[in-house]
């Protein structure tokens, strides 16, 4: 079953100027893909309509019911006064609200040990390790460490930090969510060659869905399986990393001018044909200007 699904998607920012103008395709769970064109062919509109930040105005778009989306092209807005280590620590809001749960329980089991809330307890520990909430600590190191982003900039205020060191904590973040579906719009922007060996080698072993927008041919070489191109609004399909897509589509375009030649040379032969046909019409055969003219 499909993870993603769009069909006959159309959207526009202007009457009459379709970007995309019946787009479809489908992602299966745990596929590789990246998305390419041209800047302005709507890639990046395409991330946004997918995570439900903007509409669209035909079509259909679809994704596995509970699914978890990720979006990194955009940083979104923390508190003020919230520490890099705060943004990282976000992404276990759930967990951090488990813990806290499961202390305010301990306390009160210590004067009230009811069937309901041992269950309410052995539920919450039980989900909070599979969840993996013993290693909230180990992972956000392991993350921090593996893209570059140093203690001392763990304890800045978030709101100081550079675009680009913003964009390198978001991604951590949403990595650290374990989202199920990763859309990357240019990922490698402000990474620096070992931090994105990192990053792709997190998505070789990533299991969820990962579509990526990138310009770093290096990159989708490496992590993509296969590639759509979104071309005047709609897709084309290439079953293979960047490399293969630059050969194949060289392939289909020699394929298509050859074609191209090849009517051409015969337009100029029935072209000539038909002028020759109306030439001897002139000349007395009438009947030939009909057949010059089909």
């Amino acid at each position: 079953m499909a993870e993603i699904t769009v069909n006959a998607l159309v959207k526009s920012f202007e009457i009459g100027n379709n970007i995309l103008d019946g787009l479809s395709f489908t992602v299966n769970p745990g596929e590789r893909v990246g998305i390419l064109g041209p800047n302005g062919c709507g890639k990046t509109t395409l991330f946004r309509i997918l995570t439900g930040e903007i509409g669209y105005d035909e079509g259909q778009v679809s994704l596995t019911p509970g699914k978890r989306i990720g979006l990194i092209s955009q940083i979104p807005v923390f508190p003020e006064d919230w520490t890099t280590e705060d943004v990282l620590k976000s992404a276990h809001r759930r967990l951090t609200e488990m813990s806290r749960r499961m202390d305010e329980l301990t306390l009160l089991m210590e004067r009230d040990q009811s069937p309901a809330m041992l269950r309410e307890y052995d539920k919450l520990s039980d989900d909070f390790r599979r969840l993996g909430g013993y290693q909230m600590e180990v992972d956000r190191n392991r993350v921090a460490n593996g893209l570059q982003i140093p203690a001392a900039q763990r304890s800045q205020l978030f709101s100081s930090l550079s675009g680009g060191e913003k964009t390198r904590v978001n991604l951590a973040r949403l990595i650290l969510e374990d989202t199920d579906i990763l859309l990357l719009d240019e990922p490698t922007n402000h990474l620096d060659l070992r931090a994105t060996e990192w990053l792709e080698d997190y998505i070789l072993h990533f299991k969820g869905t990962v579509l990526a927008i990138s310009h770093d041919r290096y990159f989708l070489d490496r992590v993509t399986q296969r590639c759509i191109e979104i071309q005047d609004g709609k897709a084309e399909f290439y079953s293979g990393n960047y490399s293969f897509y630059v050969a194949e589509r060289q392939r289909r375009f020699d394929e298509k001018l050859k074609q191209y030649e090849k009517d051409q040379a015969k337009i100029e032969q029935l072209t000539r044909a038909a002028e020759q046909m109306h030439l001897w019409a002139i000349m007395g055969a009438d009947k030939l200007h009909k057949r010059a003219f089909a």
